[in-house]
């Protein structure tokens, strides 16, 4: 898996640059807002949108390219005290009930985010379905990577279940 492992990992580095672009982007129209705002007496309204939509894109983006499962938050009080196959078990269960509720709700979500390409954005004029499509990107990120951890547990020789 050489080729494929750097073209992937080159592919993590990128959507590790847009996030932190993200978040410079929304800090700057932040400490803008509190200039115009505090210093000038002239607020600017599309910092407040600017920083919206840098947020949005940024947990959901951040949430589905960029985090690695270990680095998911858990509450597992139980889970860690539980045998290896239990949790395996439990993998299985919450794993399949993520690809079984973002399965059945991707079509409805498509919809509705194509459906938003008629509203706009009140200061920037920004598309909707635009703002709004990095949540189909996040939803089929967490349908592969919920697969791939249920087919991990299931199949613990393909890499073993998450410890």
């Amino acid at each position: 898996m050489g080729l494929l492992g750097g073209i992937l990992g080159f592919a993590r580095q990128r959507a590790e640059n847009l996030l932190a672009a993200l978040l410079a982007v929304m800090f700057g129209a932040f400490l803008l807002q509190i200039f115009t705002r505090y210093v000038t007496a002239a607020p600017l309204s599309w910092t407040s949108e600017v920083s919206t939509f840098a947020w949005l894109w940024g947990i959901l983006w951040g949430a589905a390219l960029v985090l690695r499962d270990d680095e998911e938050i858990r509450f597992d009080l139980i889970y860690s005290r539980m045998p290896q196959s239990i949790r395996r078990s439990f993998d299985v269960l919450a794993s399949g009930a993520v690809v079984s509720v973002f399965t059945y709700s991707l079509p409805a979500m498509a919809d509705y985010v194509f459906f938003m390409k008629v509203e706009r954005s009140a200061y920037l004029g920004i598309r909707m379905d635009w703002a709004f499509s990095v949540y189909l990107i996040f939803a089929i990120a967490m349908i592969i990577r919920h697969s791939a951890i249920m087919l991990r547990s299931l199949f613990p020789a393909l890499g073993g279940a998450r410890s």
